[in-house]
């Protein structure tokens, strides 16, 4: 197998430019690119998708590796991964970050660790991965997760206008792929599509309408707050009956339902 310093000094003399416009690209210096391709030191993982981008290589081909066999060996980690995720979520996290030590810069283990990590408690290695994924991915959903991450990163730092720059990233959709699938599919697919998106709005009019009464009570309107926080209630409760399936879990949620009630005891 090719080293990765080798790899970069054969990629970049195919595109014919030196270690100045490469470290220049990357935001570091030429002696770091020197020492890269000497092997002396490696690239920081947060690093590598920023460079297989440059040279139009996928963060496998960099190393080049066996593209299906490593597919395959990233999906058994992600599935690992998510054994723990509810139950160990520093077990979950370990995983990952073994997985980036065997396969640096992975961009479905990075989506992976950025999901887990809390872009709050954590912000500047959010900010970091996100960056990394936003320049390299070219799945659609990855960079927009990002984006999303990367918004929440910086709210939580107290820099309001970067949060915006990056939620200006986020395309504003009127309809998703769950619901074209739903409405013009059949069977099994139509099915899972219907459950999926009833899933999902589910969750965000809970959490809009949360949101909503939050407002109106920071503005002082205590009735209309009472109004959202009310709604938020019955809709959980509409959902008493409900039944899991093979791609949800039933949304009949008692905990959020008190935690509503005590918002508006306290109101």
């Amino acid at each position: 197998m090719i080293r990765l310093g080798e790899k970069i000094k054969q990629l970049r003399k195919q595109k014919n430019i030196s270690q100045e416009v490469l470290a220049n690209h990357l935001g570091v210096s030429f002696q770091a690119v020197s020492k890269w391709e000497t092997e002396t030191t490696q690239p920081d993982v947060i690093m590598i998708p920023a460079i297989a981008s440059f040279f139009g290589v996928s963060t496998d081909e960099l190393f080049d590796f066996n593209l299906f066999e490593i597919e395959q060996k990233v999906e058994k980690i992600v599935d690992e991964h998510r054994i723990y995720l509810e139950t160990d979520v520093k077990k979950s996290e370990q995983i990952i970050r073994n997985g980036l030590k065997k396969y640096p810069g992975n961009e479905i283990l990075l989506n992976c660790l950025i999901n887990i990590i809390s872009a709050t408690e954590r912000s500047d290695e959010a900010i970091a991965i996100a960056k990394a994924l936003v320049e390299s991915t070219k799945c659609d959903e990855i960079r927009i997760d990002a984006w999303r991450i990367m918004a929440e990163a910086y709210k939580s730092k107290g820099d309001y206008s970067l949060a915006k720059e990056a939620i200006e990233h986020i395309p504003e959709i009127y309809f998703s792929n769950l619901y074209v699938k739903a409405y013009l599919l059949e069977g099994e697919e139509k099915f899972e599509a219907a459950i999926k998106e009833a899933s999902l709005c589910f969750e965000h009019l809970v959490w809009m309408l949360e949101i909503l009464g939050e407002i109106y009570l920071k503005n002082g309107e205590v009735e209309k707050a009472k109004i959202q926080y009310t709604q938020a209630i019955k809709v959980l409760k509409a959902f008493e009956n409900d039944f899991e399936t093979n791609y949800t879990h039933n949304k009949y949620d008692q905990k959020k339902i008190k935690e509503l009630e005590n918002k508006l005891y306290k109101i």
